[in-house]
């Protein structure tokens, strides 16, 4: 069986003073590669040095929407240099966030719409974070796409089933974080049997989000399978053909990622 996290955050603490380890830990469960997310500016350079020491780790270049009132000057041009590297392979993680409102949205909107400038430059996925902003989200995304060239995934996905068909309308793609194994996420589980079997992904989000039966710890890439082998049991499709098709998915969206 062969898995991707297509989230993660290696550099964050709980993963980035044992990396190896935590990588070995996965690989050792399937795990066949990682795609560690940025989330502000300064970050960039350390997760691209991981993605460089580890022949299976890929890179993002993108800001967190709560992190988009410290970045009052970041435009697309900025996002491109840094997307130029031959190891990053997507922009974000982006978007916007309503529920902790920890950037001001205008300022929040803004630099949505540069890293959307930036994926379109590049030609790379988006990678992003949408939280109690459908509406808005929907709304950028949507014209976006209707202007052209930009595709991307929903990242640990939580929304709406009207979030999601509008996703899947845009060519966009839905990952699957350890939220969809928790007890009270009914919604989100029956979103989950439902997504058409080329457009998912799953991720770990780590080190938060720890799935059942993790939670409580820190979340790390190895259980990644775990989320895995429960959407796989909530489909009725065997594991190791939701890994093989996650896995191609994966590949498909992130193309300048090599198998």
């Amino acid at each position: 069986m062969r898995l991707i996290d297509s989230h993660c955050h290696l550099n964050y603490a709980g993963l980035a003073e044992r990396q190896d380890e935590v990588l070995a830990n996965a690989r050792a469960r399937g795990v066949a590669g990682f795609l560690n997310i940025s989330t502000r500016q300064s970050e960039w350079g350390e997760v691209i040095d991981a993605a460089d020491r580890n022949a299976d780790v890929w890179a993002t270049v993108g800001v967190h929407p709560h992190e988009a009132d410290a970045h009052p000057d970041l435009g697309a041009s900025a996002l491109v240099e840094a997307a130029s590297h031959r190891r990053v392979i997507g922009i974000g993680e982006c978007g916007l966030d309503y529920h902790y409102d920890n950037s001001e949205r205008p300022a929040q909107r803004e630099r949505f719409e540069a890293h959307i400038d930036a994926a379109r430059q590049t030609g790379l996925p988006l990678v992003v974070h949408t939280r109690d902003a459908e509406d808005d989200t929907a709304e950028i995304l949507g014209r976006a796409v209707r202007e052209g060239g930009v595709t991307g995934v929903l990242h640990c996905f939580t929304g709406t089933a009207d979030l999601a068909r509008k996703a899947l309308d845009f060519g966009f793609y839905i990952s699957l974080s350890g939220i969809v194994t928790f007890k009270n996420a009914k919604d989100l589980q029956e979103t989950a049997r439902n997504l058409p079997e080329d457009r998912m992904l799953v991720e770990t989000d780590s080190p938060f989000l720890a799935p059942v039966p993790h939670r409580g710890q820190t979340c790390e890439p190895a259980f990644v399978a775990d989320t895995a082998a429960f959407v796989a049991e909530l489909r009725q499709e065997a594991p190791e053909a939701l890994a093989e098709t996650t896995t191609a998915n994966f590949f498909r969206l992130f193309s300048r990622a090599t198998a």
